[in-house]
């Protein structure tokens, strides 16, 4: 028969473990993540007010990024208005590893013209104020019949960070495209810059809600502690309750002495035998 007193404790108890476990509660954003990567997510959320911390995978190459269930909408939205996470971009060395089958002249100036992209992109990308760069190449096939080869032609593509005028580096955006390419003219290079949208703006929190952003772990804290002494008030309650009582008024039973021997009775003969005496005194 189970005892009402642990059905007691568990309802009193499983609120506040609930409490302590959404407190607790953490969501990924991101995975496979290189440190670097991972560490400027994390200072970019710290700086806009946001619980986050890296934890390592499994595999212990790579990072997660986590954050809290209740700032898991606002984060996501914030690293997107950065440009986080960052692309990453293939290298010549990646595009053209060495492999067993021989590819065509075609596979190869195509294989050439993304590798050449991925490596101007990458560039562009680590310019102060950029968000995200993209390089679009165009290298015509060479025909042998022509007196002139068709020029090449490249597009770039700039999301820069808003609040930040990169038009004065428009042209050193273009020679860095043209001296990276044989035989594109200056003038078929065309750099298109357009502005991120600005960080959502944090909606007002209560103070409730500040209160707990300062004070979250004070707070669980607490909740555990009181947990386990309502747990261990109510144990000591049943345990004592277990414990016979005499009723009030009542007495608890004498103990009683060892009986006293019983008086010896005298035999018939020897009372005879004693008034017989008694009356020859007495003549």
């Amino acid at each position: 028969m189970t005892n009402p007193v642990y059905h007691r404790a568990a309802r009193l108890a499983a609120p506040l473990l609930l409490v302590v476990l959404a407190a607790c509660s953490q969501q990924e954003l991101y995975g496979q993540l290189n440190e670097r990567q991972a560490n400027e997510m994390v200072a970019v959320l710290r700086n806009a007010g946001l619980q986050a911390d890296k934890a390592p995978a499994r595999d212990g190459k790579s990072y997660a990024v986590n954050t809290s269930a209740s700032d898991f909408s606002r984060a996501v939205e914030v690293l997107h208005a950065g440009g986080f996470p960052r692309d990453s971009f293939d290298t010549l060395g990646q595009v053209f590893k060495k492999e067993g089958f021989v590819s065509s002249p075609t596979e190869e100036r195509a294989r050439f013209t993304h590798a050449l992209s991925q490596e101007l992109s990458n560039t562009l990308s680590n310019i102060d104020g950029v968000v995200q760069a993209r390089v679009h190449v165009s290298v015509p096939e060479r025909n042998p019949l022509a007196d002139k080869p068709t020029p090449a032609t490249a597009s770039v593509f700039i999301k820069h960070r808003p609040g930040v005028d990169l038009s004065q580096q428009v042209g050193n955006i273009k020679g860095l495209v043209v001296n990276a390419m044989e035989g594109l003219p200056y003038d078929n290079v065309t750099v298109a810059m357009f502005p991120a949208e600005p960080i959502p703006p944090a909606a007002p929190r209560s103070a409730l809600a500040v209160a707990w952003a300062n004070y979250g772990v004070a707070i669980i804290a607490v909740a555990g502690v009181g947990a386990l002494a309502v747990l261990a008030a109510l144990l000591l309650g049943w345990r004592q309750r277990r414990k016979p009582t005499a009723p009030a008024g009542s007495q608890l039973p004498a103990t009683q002495s060892p009986a006293s021997p019983a008086p010896r009775r005298s035999s018939p003969l020897r009372a005879v035998g004693a008034d017989a005496a008694r009356v020859a005194a007495d003549s």
